[in-house]
């Protein structure tokens, strides 16, 4: 699920399922060569490909960010487009080849515990990023997730307005396999549990599946009836395009959330189609990951970069050095002074023609 970009050159850039082999300093220049380890390369391994950000804005930011502070370095970059068993082949795989740091944002947070363990014996450090990972981790960077899930919470009620007491609300939440979603999930429950009617229909959604989400909102529908809720919670802008698609066809009206700031999330906000993103700015998120990753390749301290320890979910791994970052409510009156004034996307791309009466409506020009 979930803070975004000053302006960076946006190109979505075509999924590689293969490891990038363009070679950056000179072969036999590595610091501990002889053992095989490699002090001039940084793995990076991102965990899907159906949520936009990933990407469009966490890959090219993470790539520009180490070339800027180590221009000698190369990335080797993964995504494993959502499975687990290909992120550890990925995983392994840049361990073998004695890739000393590794950025890590997990399909499976529960998953990773044994490959973290067996790297960090190999002296392989690993940095979590997005979403906590279980191990011996070197350090986080992430956001405040359950403050996260608060505010899709309290928008959500903010939306339902003065009858939100009265209001019945579906609840779609991320991933079970995606250690953030529960935190999602806790924030926005413990608004949701107080400020509206009843939660009515729950359900988390492998994968974060569009489609899946989609047939679960038509089910709510069937089970709960058009009237028989008021709102929907979406942990995501991807799985909310689903849900107001089931909505649509059952000619049902409801304010509907997300999260992420994605540039569909945001036209559909303009049109009035979903009531609000969650913004997060991805960039400082990025560059500070990247500093971490070049710091310990190079053997330096990175303790002005963290500033809070968290433990593992089991808690078995204790106080990892982390950075969490805060996140903001976008709406369709602060599009302009956040989206677009931080650069993340120019008014062109948001106002396409179908969308350019309703940013007029909006003053975005």
């Amino acid at each position: 699920m979930n803070a975004m970009t000053r302006r960076i050159v946006i190109g979505t850039a075509a999924v590689s399922m293969a490891v990038s082999l363009a070679a950056c300093g000179k072969a036999g220049d590595d610091k501990d060569s002889g053992s095989g380890g490699d002090s001039k390369t940084i793995g990076l391994l991102l965990p899907e490909n159906k949520t936009t950000r990933y990407e469009t804005f966490d890959r090219p930011l993470i790539e520009a960010k180490i070339k800027a502070l180590c221009s000698d370095c190369e990335v080797k970059y993964n995504n494993a487009a959502q499975d687990t068993e290909t992120q550890k082949k990925q995983f392994d795989a840049l361990v073998t080849q004695g890739v000393k740091v590794i950025i890590l944002d997990s399909v499976d947070f529960k998953a990773t515990k044994s490959w973290v363990q067996q790297a960090d014996k190999k002296g392989v450090k690993v940095v979590a990023y997005d979403r906590l990972a279980e191990g011996p981790i070197s350090a986080y960077v992430s956001y405040d997730n359950e403050k996260i899930g608060r505010l899709q919470g309290e928008a959500l009620v903010k939306a339902l307005g003065d009858k939100a007491k009265d209001s019945n609300v579906v609840m779609i939440n991320g991933s079970p396999t995606d250690p953030n979603a529960p935190f999602f999930k806790k924030g926005a429950h413990s608004v949701l549990d107080t400020q509206v009617k009843k939660v009515v229909y729950e359900q988390d959604i492998p994968d974060w599946s569009p489609d899946e989400a989609n047939k679960k909102m038509g089910a709510a529908i069937d089970s709960l009836g058009k009237k028989g809720f008021q709102g929907v919670y979406s942990a995501n802008d991807g799985m909310a395009g689903g849900i107001i698609t089931a909505l649509k066809k059952q000619g049902v009206k409801v304010p509907v959330g997300g999260q992420d700031s994605e540039l569909a999330g945001l036209q559909r906000i303009l049109a009035g189609d979903q009531s609000f993103s969650i913004y997060k700015q991805i960039k400082p998120q990025a560059e500070t990951t990247a500093e971490i990753a070049v710091d310990l390749l190079k053997g330096k301290k990175f303790d002005s970069l963290t500033n809070t320890k968290v433990d593992s979910l089991s808690g078995e791994f204790k106080a990892t050095p982390s950075k969490l970052y805060d996140a903001s409510v976008v709406t369709k009156d602060n599009i302009a002074s956040t989206i677009i004034a931080d650069g993340v996307y120019k008014a062109s791309d948001i106002c396409t023609a179908e969308f350019k009466a309703a940013c007029d409506a909006a003053g975005i020009k």
